[in-house]
């Protein structure tokens, strides 16, 4: 009968806010968020958040970074885990581990790192299972 619009209203906010590194901007250290990031300075450490983010020409990321999509134009380096779209503009540069359910890459941008898709090792596992039962 009663509904908490308020409590309702302010997940919405929380969920729909942004966070910006600015270029000149750097952060050593753990980041936890609830919202989207963007990044056009740098971060080293480890990044969370169940958001977007979306790396400028000039952002950069040294470290671990958990979330559900991603798009870059900058620089990353370490183990980059993610349950949505990883999408690679033609500036990218990334470098390390990327586990990634698809994956969108420009001609141009720089993808040296050992890669596993979420979808494919799940269609991979289905198949294994109805051949063993077969």
């Amino acid at each position: 009968m009663f509904s908490d619009s308020k409590k309702d209203k302010k997940n919405a906010e929380l969920i729909s806010s942004q966070n910006i590194i600015s270029k000149g901007t750097k952060i050593v250290g753990d980041i936890i968020s609830d919202g989207d990031l963007r990044i056009d300075g740098t971060i080293e450490g480890n990044l969370k958040t169940p958001g977007k983010i979306v790396v400028g020409k000039t952002g950069i990321i040294k470290g671990t970074l958990n979330g559900t999509d991603a798009y870059f134009e900058g620089k990353f380096s370490g183990k980059l885990s993610l349950s949505g779209t990883l999408t690679l503009k033609a500036t990218a540069h990334i470098e390390g581990e990327v586990v990634s359910g698809k994956l969108e890459v420009e001609p141009g941008a720089t993808f040296n790192v050992t890669c596993a898709m979420k979808g494919a090792e799940k269609e991979f596992q289905s198949k294994n299972d109805k051949k063993e039962t077969a």
